[in-house]
């Protein structure tokens, strides 16, 4: 089999490279096919950060920027997107001084504030760590801190030629607003891990690249030149082994004529199989093409988000319903992970310790299953029969999930008991969604992840509160049926006993903060820049 060619921009120029695998990684591609080695290889897993990319694609007329994991992603996957690795920030043309200072004062400027933050604070120490923060960083300048140029609505300038703006500085204008605090710092570079420098000096970095000469992309030209690349000719991607669909009903078509093929979308689970258990794959079937696939969508009843949505754009249309499940969200894996993985990807996966399953279980949320022979809906914790194991048939996706909107009367919380605070998986994850009217609790919808084969309903739990008053008595005798509802296993992460007092423990917890008792927690706690 062969596939097609895999073509991105780098540095401002397409890049084309031909018969590269299906199941390549783009850090595979980077390092030893185009001789990329700033990007390091640390943990093949997605954990460590050192393999950090940034990627710049086009949505909407305008360009969107991601840190990711070129580890665990497929190279493929990349197509006709833009890509940055830390060898270019100091070198793509399209990545250009601005402001108020003279040309000559601009040019003398060599490297991008990611970079120049990390010098001044003295952020690197070994180095190995070093160029993944530095693209973090890099993605978190391009969404927070960039000026806004006066092109993105003008005229378009030349390559090499950014004007400075005219009246006050560009730093005085932000991107979004959003300085760049601690705890920003901290979240969007918890996906990066350093064990020289005890992180300090890396937050003081992230908060010093605002006060630095400000740099920014030639974004006007750079989607100029994204939209001649995807004009590209293309021949027919039936023909090849990496197919990757624009449209639902050839995405259907496609997995109906390859059942057999591994179907893909963020790759950061099906990476891990390729870097950690080797598997070759022949044929994959990649659907974050489907434009409806990516969409979300509200109704006055119901959030629909479909499958190929990124986690991070996923958890920002929950939180955005219910603001309490941010620091949940932002604890699941790190924002590079969260930026290439899918709500459908960890869904259809099915692990029993997906965070995303008990959320979504307690949210009352529904599955749409599509093939050529239409769609049908269900419960989402009625798609699972056993480990990783679901009701799909062999020609079925998973197109969307349907969560309803917040009630009145509900009361939701979400725990997530590990081993450490960012970037680790849960040995436990319990999410309580109650309706309490006139101290009743008129229903409830409880999900858990790490206690099961799958992700499980407590529906025992849930039998044992609901019509009852919501009450001390109430809570201790469901979080007795909780205890026994499930039988967990013993495992690296934590034993069975632990686990069942852990369920019952959070139950309490959820009643005492119902209460009003404040929660004691890690996250309750801020770092503060050092005096």
């Amino acid at each position: 089999m062969t596939t097609r060619p895999l073509q991105f921009l780098r540095r401002g120029q397409p890049v084309a490279l031909g018969n590269v695998p299906p199941d390549r990684t783009l850090l595979e591609v980077l390092r030893e096919d185009l001789g990329c080695t700033g990007t390091k290889e640390g943990c093949g897993e997605g954990d460590c950060g050192a393999c950090t990319v940034v990627l710049g694609e086009a949505r909407d007329g305008k360009l969107h920027y991601s840190a990711v994991n070129s580890c665990i992603r497929l190279a493929h996957s990349v197509d006709g997107m833009a890509l940055w690795t830390v060898e270019d920030l100091a070198e793509d043309p399209l990545i250009q001084p601005v402001g108020d200072a003279p040309a000559a004062a601009r040019q003398a400027i060599t490297l991008h504030p990611a970079q120049e933050a990390m010098v001044q604070c003295h952020g690197s120490q070994c180095g190995f760590c070093t160029p993944g923060f530095v693209m973090s960083l890099f993605g978190m300048y391009q969404r927070h801190i960039a000026p806004t140029l006066p092109t993105a609505c003008g005229s378009l300038p030349p390559e090499g030629a950014l004007a400075p703006r005219s009246g006050p500085s560009a730093l005085d204008h932000v991107c979004n607003g959003q300085p760049i605090t601690r705890e920003l710092a901290q979240e969007e570079l918890s996906g990066n891990l350093c064990r020289c420098t005890g992180y300090r000096p890396i937050l003081d970095a992230a908060q010093q690249m605002a006060a630095l000469p400000a740099m920014a992309v030639n974004e006007p030209l750079l989607l100029q030149k994204l939209e001649l690349l995807a004009l590209t000719h293309q021949a027919p991607d039936a023909n090849f082994s990496y197919i990757s669909p624009t449209t639902l009903p050839d995405l259907l078509t496609a997995r109906a004529a390859h059942p057999a093929a591994q179907v893909v979308a963020g790759c950061t689970d099906v990476g891990l199989w390729v870097t950690k258990q080797h598997k070759q794959y022949e044929r994959i079937l990649d659907v974050t093409r489907v434009a409806e696939l990516r969409a979300v969508n509200a109704t006055p009843q119901h959030i629909t988000i479909g499958a190929a949505v990124t986690l991070t754009d996923a958890f920002a249309a929950l939180t955005a319903q219910w603001p309490q499940l941010h620091t949940f969200a932002t604890r699941f894996a790190g924002l590079p992970v969260r930026n290439s993985g899918t709500l459908g990807g960890n869904v259809a996966n099915g692990s029993p310790i997906g965070d995303s399953m008990p959320l979504l279980i307690a949210l009352r949320a529904q599955v749409v299953l599509a093939s050529v022979r239409g769609e049908r809906t269900l419960a989402l914790e009625d798609l699972y029969t056993g480990y990783r194991q679901n009701v799909m048939a062999p020609d079925e996706l998973l197109a969307r999930i349907v969560v309803p909107r917040p009630g009145v009367t509900e009361v939701l919380r979400a725990y997530k008991i590990s081993k450490r605070f960012d970037d680790d998986i849960s040995a436990v994850c319990l999410v309580i969604n109650l309706d309490i009217e006139a101290d009743v609790v008129r229903r409830a919808s409880i999900g858990a992840g790490g206690v099961a084969a799958t992700p499980a309903r407590a529906r025992q739990t849930e039998a044992a509160l609901t019509g009852k008053p919501w009450n001390a008595d109430t809570i201790a005798r469901a979080a007795q049926a909780l205890q026994g509802e499930f039988n967990p296993i013993s495992d690296m992460r934590a034993s069975g006993a632990y686990r069942r007092a852990v369920l019952a423990s959070l139950l309490q917890r959820f009643w005492l903060e119902s209460q009003g008792e404040e929660a004691v927690s890690v996250e309750n706690f801020r770092l503060e820049a050092a005096v």
